[in-house]
């Protein structure tokens, strides 16, 4: 069967290019919460090597709901700077979308500006951090947020707009029963603990109109014991394609209970620690880090197996993501009926991979799995280890041992 991987294809009312879509990994290149030059030149990069849409990722809709200090935080003040990078990604043929969430527990108080918020309020060991329960006037008041984060992402020239109710994030913490032990209306039984989602989707629904495309990323399984299981996931995807939002995102995970469930293979943990500032937490890593950030191995098309069940379930578009860093494993999830790919890591080292893939220069990224881009971007921008020329000879090593690894997996 022929490839459909270089046709047209439309997310609600918004036809992109190709199947192709920049995901929303989160970028590191926002200093003072706005956007930045590196940051438009990192797209633009990526929107003229031939993707259909590229995502600027993770922003705010409001400003406790930040988790590192270098994200955006959607404000009136900074929409002239993003439409700069929407004009510019438009110039290309290429789409522009922004990802919208909170983060929720995951934050600290001199981030967020205030002790961070959830569906429950115990103490967060993975960030760590002491965490407040959310009062229902403040779960109330989010949901416009993200109706008013929507209309200013309209107002700054976005195609599209990627709603965040995964890996844990604010959405997620009310969705699983890890993070919500509410005995209100807003907790309990699944039924309850989506009553949030729907009234967030009802806002950013009501504000994206007839002409902005309205994606969410959501869970398929949270990947431990505790969270919501593939049998909820399906439950909560169902939902949401009631709710009308025009493609989901298929992912799986918690950033703070199980990230490499999220992005797969090892945390360079020596890499995370080079980067951090905050020494107590760079000691405790250091001490703890293998224990509680656990390797999944990583393997192309690695959420394909439970995505093919939403597949079947599902009558809407689909947008997969995890694992495709070769045209092989991108032409497989087209073939199985996914109308659109999402990638990150495989755009990184090689903004262009689309384009050389439709011209036939190559079938595979540039990405080594190592993970040094995540072990780096907590603390300063993403990038790959081959674009930085004076990596240090410690993360060096570390990255040639991650490489050997991966080599003896195969």
């Amino acid at each position: 069967m022929a490839s459909n991987l270089f046709t047209p294809a439309q997310i609600g009312p918004v036809t992109l290019r190709n199947r192709t879509i920049r995901s929303a990994a989160f970028e590191g290149m926002c200093p003072g919460n706005a956007p930045s030059k590196e940051l438009k030149d990192y797209h633009l990069s990526v929107a003229r090597g031939g993707v259909g849409m590229t995502t600027l990722a993770y922003a705010s809709v409001t400003r406790n709901g930040l988790s590192f200090p270098r994200q955006l935080w959607m404000r009136p003040q900074i929409i002239p700077a993003l439409r700069n990078i929407t004009d510019a990604i438009h110039d290309t043929g290429a789409k522009a979308s922004i990802q919208l969430g909170h983060c929720g527990n995951m934050s600290h108080k001199s981030t967020a500006g205030e002790t961070p918020i959830s569906a429950s309020g115990r103490f967060n060991i993975y960030s760590p951090t002491p965490v407040r329960r959310m009062t229902e006037s403040e779960i109330v008041a989010m949901s416009r947020s993200f109706g008013d984060a929507v209309r200013m992402a309209r107002d700054a020239g976005m195609d599209c707009v990627e709603i965040h109710a995964g890996h844990g994030y604010l959405i997620s913490q009310f969705l699983s029963p890890y993070t919500n032990h509410r005995r209100d209306k807003w907790g309990g039984p699944l039924d309850n603990r989506m009553r949030f989602m729907r009234l967030c989707m009802e806002e950013v629904m009501k504000a994206a109109g007839s002409d902005l495309g309205v994606i969410v990323k959501t869970n398929m399984r949270d990947g431990f014991r505790g969270g919501n299981d593939l049998e909820q996931g399906l439950i909560i995807a169902r939902e949401l394609q009631q709710l009308g939002a025009h493609a989901l995102v298929l992912s799986g995970g918690f950033v703070s209970k199980a990230p490499m469930y999220v992005m797969r293979g090892a945390m360079p943990i020596n890499t995370l620690t080079h980067y951090m500032d905050c020494w107590w937490l760079k000691y405790g890593v250091k001490m703890f880090g293998r224990m509680m950030i656990p390797t999944v191995p990583y393997k192309e098309c690695y959420f394909l197996d439970d995505a093919r069940i939403f597949r079947r379930e599902l009558d809407m578009p689909l947008i997969y993501v995890g694992g495709c860093s070769t045209r092989a494993s991108i032409d497989k999830v087209l073939s199985e009926g996914f109308e659109f790919v999402q990638m990150a890591r495989a755009l990184l080292t090689m903004p262009d991979f689309v384009e050389r893939m439709r011209l036939g220069e190559t079938t595979r990224s540039g990405c080594d799995h190592v993970n040094y881009c995540i072990g780096r971007m907590y603390s300063r921008e993403m990038a790959c280890h081959k674009c930085i020329s004076d990596l240090p000879p410690a993360l060096r090593r570390e990255v040639e041992r991650l490489k050997a690894r991966n080599a003896s997996a195969r």
